[in-house]
């Protein structure tokens, strides 16, 4: 027994001074404003509110909380020799060391705890001990990413397939999982998990494929891309657009009216700060974050963009809370945009502020009066039937100020909403709603029109349920969605994201063509008649891609939509690329993340197709990092080199009865090509439901030899304004009403990415 109680002393490792001296740089990041700044008092009343509930949220119910977790534990289990404890709390001990960063300390308590139960095998449950494996080997895996891709961070760092320059110079890290992942493959030869993360490690040491054993191997072929496409170099770091953080929000548009697109960056920490940087037009990009009066507002997992007051500049609102549950309960932000460089909270003076957990919502005008609304989708984890936080809707009062009325419009849903889309699909003349959930029941509101009778002022008015009549109730577990038109053929089409594993060997066995358990997403064609149909087999999206961030473009502008996912989830197992995808001229999408060199195996999150340089072409910014408090990475811009032969016009369009920032109309380009003429459409919408696109309109004409003439269909006029005269590869100001578009002289400029940083010595 005095052997027993001598080594079960040993099988906890404590890092008390580590976790000290992270608590003191969390401290110091969180600094609420910088010397001298002056702040509006509605700013400072809502920094200070975040500043209160960060330091009130509770480690024992946020499972993100966790450096406070490993804290905790630590006082649990310190100097214990009792045997059951260790059992209970050992590993859970050891997963918060790796979900915090502190990747070293929770490999070797992997390891110990191994031990543990091999020498005491009453405690060993069935697979107990290859979790403890698998363990080890993650946290081994992240003390490499940690060591090189985030220390000796460049341009190639994490892009899968690793290319020489990404493997590591420092390869303790891969070299012990490897070990690790080889002990448990020769336990268990059919885990999915340890052969994909072996393939992994590998690769980051140059090893992959042919040193890894035939058994084992999964071979380039398997993600060898559907389609030929170019390298779009990621180039953040040359930047200075690399914020290293944990995934969150981005909005890229033109804040200052200069023609220029600017970018704005949350993160979802509770401490973790906003970051604006201006595009100065040079190739470069200043961060004004302190001068934007943006100090202190922390946190925000999306947001959404639009000009909500109809005063001609771009304002944002900020989600918080989301996967928190009850911790959850922190408020949104609208950021008024004043003009000047600056922005204010005015989320209490317009009568917007509350506090439930969300990440999505959607601007829409959905009365037709020319003042866009807003629907939030909050998230009631139904597993917690005493936390019920029904979704909101707010009517704009055309006066700064918002009136909720989800109640009585009927859209006051109470699910886990994970992702809202507004679309006019059945060409009514009135924007309708969509609505993903994560636990099933996803749901379509046909916007039916005003409440008889009811107060204009209230904002009341009717949704109907049309789910099952337009049948597009799945997937059952969903994430991201968005309207476009993915065959232009005039009408928007609808992707909901599947979003469920059992683990990440799903998304392996969905690689090797092996029956998975993971949830596909739906594409739904429409049908012109108020129905869908679901065409994702056929389109090849049959897939489990477990995509949160994400976004849709035209990468090769041929008139075409393609979209970007951030593939993850919490779990620092669910290591595995993010997807890009090329539309096939409407007939399929393929696969072309290898080709472009865009699979980045950290989490991905909002995402933007945005022309950054003013070259005509759409690059793609995404939101890097996971969820956990130790899970952070740099965030990514993928340079658009081109397409050759390949024409465009960018559109930025004014309303003047319809509201300022067009949202809801819908552009048609008439083309003229070799093989006929050809139409092109886009509805104006800053893209899918997590990430933020331009909301001016950045259309490719693929190989138009002449543009025939523009339709702007106006959704509060329902007026068609044509516009001739309009040339291919220019930029054009379009105003409701005026009988021709403007040209735009924006400046036109280029990245240079000569200058990515290479691995530090």
């Amino acid at each position: 027994m005095r052997w027993i109680q001598k080594r079960a002393r040993s099988y906890i490792v404590f890092t008390v001074f580590g976790l000290l001296a992270v608590g003191e740089a969390s401290a110091q990041s969180g600094q609420t404003n910088k010397v001298g700044q002056v702040q509006p008092e509605s700013t400072r009343r809502m920094a200070a509110r975040l500043k209160e509930l960060a330091e009130k949220s509770n480690p024992g119910r946020n499972r993100f909380l966790n450096k406070e977790r490993v804290a905790g534990f630590e006082a649990r289990l310190r100097g214990t020799t009792n045997l059951a404890l260790i059992n209970e709390l050992g590993e859970l001990y050891a997963t918060e060391l790796l979900n915090s960063g502190q990747s070293e300390q929770a490999m070797k308590q992997f390891q110990l705890l191994s031990e543990f139960y091999r020498e005491v095998p009453e405690f060993a449950a069935p697979g107990k001990s290859l979790g403890m494996m698998l363990g080890g080997a993650m946290s081994a895996i992240r003390l490499g990413e940690q060591e090189n891709c985030l220390a000796n961070h460049n341009g190639t760092s994490c892009l899968f397939p690793l290319v020489p320059s990404a493997y590591h110079k420092l390869p303790r890290g891969s070299m012990t999982a490897i070990s690790m992942l080889t002990n448990c493959l020769a336990a268990a030869p059919d885990d999915l998990r340890a052969e994909w993360l072996l393939n992994i490690a590998s690769m980051t040491l140059g090893q992959w494929p042919d040193q890894v054993p035939a058994p084992w191997r999964i071979g380039p072929d398997v993600f060898a891309s559907e389609a030929a496409m170019p390298v779009y170099p990621e180039i953040a770091g040359s930047l200075g657009l690399d914020v290293d953080d944990l995934g969150g929000g981005t909005v890229i548009d033109d804040f200052d009216n200069d023609g220029l697109l600017d970018v704005l960056l949350s993160s979802w920490g509770l401490r973790s700060p906003l970051h604006f940087f201006h595009n100065d037009g040079n190739g470069h990009f200043t961060d004004r974050t302190h001068e934007a009066g943006l100090d202190g507002l922390w946190g925000g997992l999306n947001m959404i963009s639009a000009d909500y007051n109809n005063d001609g500049l771009v304002d944002v609102f900020i989600l918080r809370g989301a996967w928190l549950g009850r911790e959850g309960r922190l408020p949104n932000s609208l950021l008024r945009n004043n003009g000047d460089g600056t922005f204010t909270d005015v989320t209490q003076e317009a009568g917007m502020y509350s506090e439930n957990p969300t990440q999505t919502a959607t601007w829409f005008d959905y009365d037709g009066d020319g003042w866009l609304d807003l629907f939030i989708g909050n998230e009631s984890q139904m597993t917690d039937r005493g936390d019920r936080r029904p979704c909101e809707l707010y009517h704009n009062n055309r006066d700064g100020t918002f009136t909720e009325c989800a109640a009585a419009s009927g859209v006051a849903v109470v699910g886990w909403v994970k992702g809202v889309a507004s679309a006019d699909y059945d060409g009514d003349g009135r924007p309708d709603l969509y609505l993903s959930l994560r636990d099933g029941g996803n749901r379509l509101f046909h916007n039916d029109g005003a409440v008889a009778g009811a107060d204009p002022k209230s904002g009341a008015w009717t949704f109907r349920d049309v789910t099952q009549a337009a049948h597009v109730p799945g997937p059952s577990h969903s994430f991201p969605t968005w309207f476009f038109d993915y065959d232009q053929d005039g009408k928007p089409d609808l992707y909901v994201g599947g979003y469920r594993i059992f683990d990440v060997g799903d998304i392996v066995a969905d690689y090797l063509h092996k029956p998975s358990r993971g949830v596909a997403p739906k594409l739904y064609h429409n049908n012109g008649d108020g129905t869908f149909t679901d065409v994702t087999v056929p389109m090849h999206l049959d897939r489990v891609l477990h995509a949160m961030g994400s976004n849709f473009g035209d990468l090769d502008n041929d008139g075409y939509p393609d979209f970007y996912l951030g593939t993850g989830d919490p779990d620092l197992l669910t290591l595995v690329p993010n997807r890009m995808f090329r539309n096939d001229a409407g007939r399929g999408f393929q696969d072309v993340t290898t080709a472009t060199r865009t699979g980045h195996l950290q989490k991905g999150h909002a995402c933007a197709f945005a022309d950054l340089d003013n070259d005509g072409d759409q690059d793609v910014f995404m939101n890097m990092g996971g969820a956990y408090s130790g899970d952070n990475y740099r965030k990514v811009l993928f340079l658009n080199p081109g397409a050759t032969n390949r024409h465009w016009v960018t559109l930025k369009l004014t309303g003047t009865k319809s509201n300022r920032s067009a949202i809801g109309s819908r552009i048609r380009v008439n083309v003229e090509t070799p093989s006929g003429p050809r139409s092109v459409y886009k509805w104006v919408n800053t893209g899918g439901s997590f990430g933020a696109n331009p909301l001016r309109a950045e259309i490719g004409l693929g190989d138009a030899t002449a543009i025939r003439s523009i339709e702007i269909f106006w959704p509060t006029t329902g007026v068609t304004q044509t516009l001739p005269g309009v040339e291919r590869d220019q930029f054009y100001t379009v105003t409701e009403g005026e009988s021709a578009a403007k040209p735009w002289a924006v400046k036109r400029f280029s990245f240079d990415s000569s200058g990515r940083p290479n691995h530090r010595d």
